[in-house]
């Protein structure tokens, strides 16, 4: 159950006067979908235990009236008594999957108003802590210990020290190691170390260690930690000194803090140790850099920018059924966007993410004339390319950016393609730059359907129409016509690895190039940053490398994640594949856990095809994977797909999927080279498609589905 998209709504507090229902139907009959539900909304539990719905009782349906069949079970809008703010209110459901069989009463959920506000904030709930044990504790020598965690968090101490006098120890905290049980005191770039001085008193006491402020990431433009909590440090590792009495491992505590993560929401397992291990390591990261209520660039600056957003964003909705933390940070990016061009575009991406997740228009309604600027269509010339060159006051007007305030090193706009500058394949700029335009072209395919959804006919027309000219003289301006490949920008003879990945990731490339677009793609290995990674894995899933993409995924390479989990002993995703690439790099970056999202997306093919999951997507793409096992969430519930893939025999894969569902799977040709599929044990034929096979229209429930 939700409210305003908040699972747990009575940790959170509702600005809004009509909140918005949202839950999961409960059905084990194949195929179900609810034809009807009714809310009930009262000022206390015990009222709602006797079916007293004192201020709103949506009605149980009437199946004689066609009309009133609804199978609403998302975004259901209160419409009861007038709500009052600072109070307690109660809702539960009940749904009906067939006329005159009703099924049981939900659980009752409570929710809390706040004063009701009209400023596009979307309502969240409140960070939590955790105690976290020490996995290892060890006296170094006398008065000195070490503590290991076993991860890395966004936390500080709590200890509990019994001192026959008055004294003053040391703690050390730490993510670097700089031999066995001794954390590096100069770890250099990001890596964070710190010394803190804590005072004990004479007798038992416990002490919250003080982290004192950093004044790089407490600044007016960075995202502060809420006043009700405390300042925290990213670290695995503490060491304490200076102590004359022993500890024990129940005497301290990591205490982390986060925002409220359902651990058991995903799962993923499979026959690549490598891959389990990177899944691992990227959910996790999404979990732990959670800590401040929005996504933002890990410890060093903690500012939310658009390119970390928008993987932060896929990540969680594919590790937790969570979507308000996004729009949270969407929406201050609305209103603050930082420098790069490319970010600045990135927010239109992420403003559709939430609408497909969501089947929600709210936000997509409020800040409609603000994502149309931030197509910056209003950059175009008649060909429809964009260039940072003809940026005006006005255009930075209509895109809220504010210069120096919402930047670190004031910075005009300008085009940025990856980062850190090292990762760009020697990409060559020019004033028409074939990365910049591959995202504007995107943008612009998705506010034409933006506009198509909210009923404004004459933008959908025109910014199809803008994408059409754009496409067109994209494929005769910056496709070499010998080679088929993407060159840098007008005027260029370089073909970066950039240009192809953003093009193919956009759709621009035309079928006719695909092959040598791809071949291409895999000369050039993971010649991008872990921020260029998703549209490299975007890319090369929608080209249908799988196989390449899964080598990618399993590498253990320095330009890997498994690099990051073997070889640099992270427990959260790197800034940058490595120190050696980024030497100011840090070790908290979610922007670097790409496979959370890629995973589930990608190689397990579980997307959204209509807003909200109304049809779900299931199209594997296991390359040389042997067998694989996913569980990912969604709004109207989880989503499950197991698959055993030998090549040269069959495939065979199982999927579960939530009531008020339809599902279209398809089948890579390369595994069904034939239309003929088996589901549920009865063949049938699928629906040739280019480079797959489709069957549409399975209803909700279990099935199997075998090809080979």
């Amino acid at each position: 159950m939700m409210v305003n998209l908040l699972h747990r709504p009575s940790n959170a507090r509702i600005t809004t006067p009509k909140p918005q229902f949202s839950w999961i139907v409960r059905d084990t009959l194949p195929g179900s979908h609810s034809i009807g539900s009714q809310i009930l909304v009262a000022s206390s539990p015990q009222k709602l235990l006797l079916n007293d719905a004192d201020l709103w009782d949506s009605g149980a349906p009437d199946f004689n009236k066609v009309w009133q069949i609804d199978n609403r079970s998302t975004m259901v809008a209160y419409e009861g008594r007038p709500l009052e703010e600072s109070r307690n209110y109660y809702w539960k459901v009940r749904t009906w999957n067939r006329p005159g069989d009703a099924g049981p009463w939900s659980e009752i959920q409570m929710f809390r108003t706040a004063d009701f506000a009209d400023n596009r904030q979307t309502d969240c709930p409140s960070l939590t802590t955790s105690d976290i044990e020490p996995m290892e504790i060890v006296q170094i020598s006398a008065g000195q210990w070490f503590m290991d965690f076993g991860r890395a968090a966004f936390g500080t101490i709590v200890i509990k020290v019994e001192s026959n006098r008055d004294q003053e120890v040391e703690v050390h905290l730490g993510e670097v190691l700089e031999r066995p049980h001794h954390i590096h005191r100069n770890p250099g770039g990001s890596r964070r170390y710190c010394r803190i001085p804590l005072k004990v008193k004479r007798g038992t006491f416990d002490y919250l260690l003080e982290i004192p402020p950093d004044p790089r990431n407490t600044l007016d433009f960075a995202i502060h930690m809420p006043d009700e909590l405390f300042e925290v440090y990213p670290f695995r590792y503490c060491e304490i000194s200076g102590i004359n009495v022993e500890l024990r491992r129940e005497d301290i505590r990591q205490r982390i803090v986060f925002y409220p993560f359902d651990d058991n929401a995903s799962h993923f397992r499979s026959s690549c140790n490598v891959l389990n291990d990177v899944w691992e390591l990227c959910k996790y990261s999404i979990k732990a850099t959670s800590f401040c209520g929005y996504y933002v660039d890990g410890d060093r600056e903690r500012i939310p920018y658009e390119a970390d957003a928008y993987i932060n964003q896929l990540c969680h909705y594919t590790t937790d059924r969570e979507y308000a933390m996004a729009r949270r940070t969407h929406e201050h990016l609305m209103l603050n966007p930082t420098w790069p061009t490319e970010w600045i575009i990135d927010s239109v991406l992420i403003a559709w993410n939430d609408y497909l997740y969501t089947g929600d228009t709210t936000s997509l309604a409020g800040f409609y004339e603000d994502l149309k600027a931030k197509t910056l269509i209003d950059l175009e010339d008649d060909r429809g390319f964009i260039a940072v060159e003809r940026m005006t006051d006005d255009v930075l007007r209509k895109i809220h950016y504010k210069g120096e305030s919402m930047d670190l090193y004031n910075r005009s706009i300008t085009n940025i393609v990856d980062w850190p500058q090292s990762e760009r394949d020697e990409y060559e700029f020019f004033p028409v730059n074939s990365v910049i335009n591959a995202l504007h072209y995107r943008a612009l395919l998705l506010f034409a359907r933006i506009a198509r959804i909210l009923g404004k006919s004459d933008d959908a027309q025109h910014f199809q129409e803008r994408a059409t000219i754009l496409r067109s003289n994209y494929r005769a301006t910056l496709i070499n016509p010998d080679s088929g490949l993407v060159v840098d920008g007008e005027g260029s003879d370089h073909c970066s690895l950039h240009a192809n990945m953003f093009a193919m990731a956009s759709d621009l490339i035309p079928d006719e190039n695909k092959p040598a677009v791809c071949e291409f793609i895999k000369s050039k290995g993971m010649a991008c940053s872990v921020y260029g990674a998703q549209f490299l894995m975007e890319a090369l899933y929608n080209a249908g490398c799988d196989d390449y993409a899964l080598s990618l995924l399993s590498s253990t390479g320095e330009r890997s994640w498994g690099h990051m989990v073997y070889d640099v002993g992270t427990t959260i995703t790197l800034e940058a594949w490595d120190d050696r690439l980024k030497p100011n790099q840090d070790w908290n970056h979610a922007w670097g856990a790409v496979p959370a999202n890629v995973i589930p997306r990608n190689l397990m093919g579980i997307q959204p095809l209509k807003p909200g999951f109304e049809e779900i997507l299931i199209f594997p793409q296991p390359g040389s994977l042997q067998w694989a096992e996913l569980t990912t969430p969604s709004i109207r519930g989880p989503i499950k797909a197991r698959f055993s893939n030998h090549p040269g025999e069959g495939f065979h894969m199982e999927i579960e999927t939530p009531s008020n569902t339809t599902t279209r799977v398809q089948i890579p040709r390369s595994i069904c080279r034939k239309n003929r599929i088996i589901l549920d044990g009865k063949a049938i034929r699928g629906i040739k498609e280019n480079g797959y096979v489709r069957l549409d229209n399975i209803g909700s429930g279990r099935h199997a589905v075998t090809a080979s």
